[in-house]
Parts: structure tokens; sequence; C-alpha cells
């Protein structure tokens, strides 16, 4: 692939920049159009925002009390297509509202009823009433005092790094052209109109200038950044939000049903979801000015996190008991001077710039296939490509297939050949730490097959190790910087590096 992207005669059709969800699902939209499609990120795919979400691939309810029709909907249909069209990666989830007394139960119970029937033939099941005993039967650690019943209710879940990843092996499958460490530095014009891009393979420091027809920034909250290479004087358009979440051991919530808190302090929902055999607890609604890829949760963000989950289950969580912290950064597009972000509109917005530049912002991963078939369509109109039709809403991600099971899930059709390689190489079937999910063959394919190139790139994105145990995570980091610089033919003072990188960024995830 880089090979292809320094050859410079070739003129791309797309240049698609940013490789979360919204330019992943540019990529393989536009790949699978026909058209010559390059993507290029500066980091690692989804590093940022795209691998930080609550995990849920839904409508959102709480959209729905604002009185979002429109986005809901949309919401619900984009799930329901994504369940079918992913379904190693994305599966429903049962959620409960514990019920005070009747007036809350037929006030749940009546909106989610809304909910469902928003849903039409992409529904995912009925809302109903528990009794108090089926609902600690669902919650076991619930706590008793107050609860008289439930609410149920059926949404999705998903792994959102793990889908990233699959999208990328999508596009790629369709011939597209992806680079990740590959920062966009310049914007190339010719009589004002764009017609290319520079950038630097940040592995080699080399230089790549690119050619292209189409240009499309997708970069999230780093939007106006590429913007501005555009156009030096480009305003601001974004008002990011942050959203960050607790991981606790499984003792918190065990069981195969999730939490839904339907009112905080500060007006949101909150979750605690079951996720990896851990519990995901989130998430905040906090505005930032300061942009990063890597943003800590606010010590206040972490107090109300645990203050709420210790109101509603039978034990509070300590500090102590936190596996890991994180944050992401919502690109929300600016709508108003509204501080309160949670009641900026989740609507994805593209502006085209004067040269010619689409950029999309906004919006969220369930609504990701839908922006990005906005998004190229807009594209292919402003630099005059041919029109193709969108191919993607019946289009099976890389790994689906529907005579094939494996335990390697998150997989799909790829796990009998991890299977295959611990056969070969039996030392590869034991797992990278005894507190993690993952076995050495894990990271190898992470490599081989799904362009890892650092420690966090094995542990963060390609598993899920990081997310689920910090501690474990750092023990493990050695043995994976072994194998990725025999695959890699790196020294052993890369091997040192990486560590040494990795341990700083892994400690983050901590709770200070």
């Amino acid at each position: 692939m880089l090979a292809a992207a320094s050859d410079r005669s070739v003129v791309w059709d797309i240049i698609v920049i940013g490789g979360g969800a919204t330019g992943l699902g540019i990529a393989v939209d536009a790949a699978t159009r026909g058209y010559r499609t390059l993507l290029l990120e500066k980091g690692d795919f989804a590093n940022a925002t795209s691998s930080r979400s609550t995990k849920l691939i839904h409508g959102g309810v709480r959209y729905l009390q604002q009185g979002n029709i429109k986005l809901v909907r949309e919401a619900l249909r984009e799930r329901g297509l994504l369940l079918r069209n992913a379904p190693h990666l994305v599966h429903p989830l049962r959620f409960v509202i514990p019920n005070a007394n009747r007036w809350e139960s037929v006030f749940y119970g009546t909106g989610l009823k809304i909910y469902d029937a928003m849903s039409g033939r992409y529904g995912l099941g009925r809302t109903e009433h528990l009794s108090r005993e089926q609902t600690f039967e669902a919650l076991p650690t619930l706590k008793r005092q107050g609860v008289k019943g439930g609410t149920a209710y059926v949404d999705g879940q998903f792994d959102d790094a793990r889908l990233a990843i699959t999208l990328a092996r999508t596009a790629a499958d369709a011939g597209a052209m992806l680079l990740n460490y590959a920062a966009v530095v310049g914007i190339l014009k010719e009589n004002g109109r764009t017609n290319g891009i520079v950038a630097r393979d940040l592995e080699s420091d080399k230089e790549l200038l690119l050619r292209g027809k189409g240009v499309i920034n997708a970069t999230g909250v780093f939007a106006d950044e590429i913007r501005r290479l555009d156009e030096t004087t480009a305003a601001e358009s974004l008002s990011p939000s942050q959203g960050a979440h607790v991981v606790l051991p499984n003792s918190f919530l065990p069981g195969e049903s999730a939490l839904m808190i339907p009112k905080t302090d500060d007006g949101r929902v909150l979750f605690a979801i079951p996720w990896h055999g851990r519990v995901l607890v989130g998430t905040t609604d906090t505005p930032r000015d300061r942009i990063e890829a890597a943003p800590q949760p606010l010590e206040s963000e972490l107090e109300f996190l645990l203050t709420h989950a210790g109101r509603y289950l039978e034990k509070a969580p300590e500090p102590t008991d936190v596996l890991c912290t994180f944050a992401g950064l919502r690109p929300l597009v600016k709508a108003s001077t509204r501080r309160n972000s949670a009641l900026i509109p989740r609507d994805h917005h593209i502006s085209v710039s004067q040269s010619g530049v689409v950029t999309i912002t906004g919006g969220k991963w369930t609504t990701y296939r839908r922006m990005a078939k906005d998004a190229v369509d807009r594209s292919a109109r402003v630099v005059g490509l041919v029109e193709r039709a969108c191919q993607t809403e019946a289009l099976r991600l890389h790994g689906v297939d529907e005579n094939s099971e494996s335990t390697l899930t998150s997989y799909g059709s790829d796990g009998p050949a991890i299977k295959q390689s611990i056969a070969a190489n039996p030392k590869w079937g034991n797992l990278l730490h005894p507190k993690l999910p993952y076995t050495v063959a894990e990271a190898v394919w992470g490599v081989r097959k799904e362009m890892a190139r650092t420690i966090e790139d094995v542990l963060a994105r390609r598993t899920r190790a990081l997310f689920l145990d910090v501690r474990a995570s750092i023990e493990a980091a050695p043995q994976v910087a072994e194998l990725l610089s025999m695959e890699l033919n790196r020294s052993k003072g890369w091997e040192e590096k990486q560590i040494s990188q990795f341990v700083k960024a892994a400690t983050s995830y901590l709770r200070a």
C-alpha cells in the first residue's frame, strides 16, 4: 500500500484524510463504488474517538426525549443494517431500567415502546415490564431499596475498535489503499482547486506527494486543523465534548443484561454494560476546549461515574476497583452559544471549501455508513466523478461468513486461520497475560493481517487488552514488543523504546 501511495503517476479519485469510523466508512463506500481510493491516518486507525465510545449501536433514547426524531429513526435503521452486515461484531443487548413506582413503569414503558415502533422492521425485541423479582434476576447486584420493578428494552452493542479494523480490511478487500502513521501536512492546489495532498510517512520521515481529484476531510475533532491547511482563515466549526468511562470487574454487574440509569445529576442517561467479561460504566458529556487524541478523564467525571454507579449497585465501586479509565472527544458541530454539550445535536454536517475539499463532522458510530454515503456523494458531485450508486447498504463486512462458526467471534471467518496458526505453533495459543483473554496468535495476526505497528496498536485496538486491564497490559508489553520486533525486523533498542512509550501511554488510563 505504501508503494502504491508513493507512485506519483497515480491520480486518486478520492483521498480520505482520517482513519476513524467516518473515514474508514468513506473508504469502504468509495472503493466499493469502484473509485480509486486512498486513506491516510496520522496515527493508528481508530486511535482517538472511534475506539473510546460507550460501545453501543443505538438509536439514542436520549435523542428521542429531546425530540430529534429524524436522527433516532435514521440511527435505528442503521443499527439494523449493521446487525445484519457485521453479525460477528454487533449483537443485541438487553437493558433494564429500575422503576421506583408505577408511574415510572408507565413513563419509561411508553417512551420505549415508541422507540420500538420507530425501529419498524429493524426492531430487535419488544419493551417489556419486569416484576421486582425479574428485575433482580436480570440485575442481581442492583440495590434492593426503592426498586418496585423494571422496564427492559433491547438495543445494540459492539466492539468499536474491532469494527474499525474490520472496515479497514473491508476497504482493502475492495481495492482501497490505507496508510496509518501517515500525516497530512499540506493541501495541493492548481488554479485555486484542490488536486492532491502532501503527507509524511512518520516511520520513514519521507514526504509523499499524492495527486487526487477529490479530498475528504474526515478527521473528527481535528477537522479544523485540516481545514486551516486548505484555508488559513477557516473559522472554528466544532464544539468538542468529552465522554469519560470507567471499567470495573465483572463482579459489579454479573449476567448478560445492562443497567440503564435514566436520569443523572446532569440530565444524561448513564449505562453500566457487560463488555468482554468486564463492566463498562459511562458516559459523561463535558465541554472541552483542548483537543487531543488521548484525552484523560477529569477527576470530576470519574467521581460522577463512580458516585452514580454506587447509587444503584449493592457494592459501590471504589477507585481501587477501577481496571481502566478512558475518555474520547465527540466532534460536535457548533450549533449555538449553549455550553450544555448534551443538548448539541449529534447529526452530521458536510461543508465544501472554495477549493473543493469536503469536510464531514458530527454524527456518531451508529450512523457512520450513512455519513460515508453522504460524503462520497458530495465529493463525487464536487469533482465530477462518474456517478456510481452506493453499495454499502447490503454489504457484508470482512469476516462475515454465514456458514462458519468460530469461538474467536470478533474475527468471524478469519477465526479458523488463527486457530490453524496455533495448531502449527502451539506456543501461540498461550495467553498474553493470565488476566487477559487474548493469545499470542492474535497479537501476531494483528501485525501480519491488520496493519498493527506498535505495542499500543496491538493491546489497545487489535485486541482490547488495555481497556480491560491496564496493569495486566503493561505486564504483557515486553512479550508483545518482542513479537513485533520479530515480525517487523526491528532492533532491541526499538523494543525498549516501544515498551517505554507504551508504559507511559498506558499509565494515563489508570485513575490517578
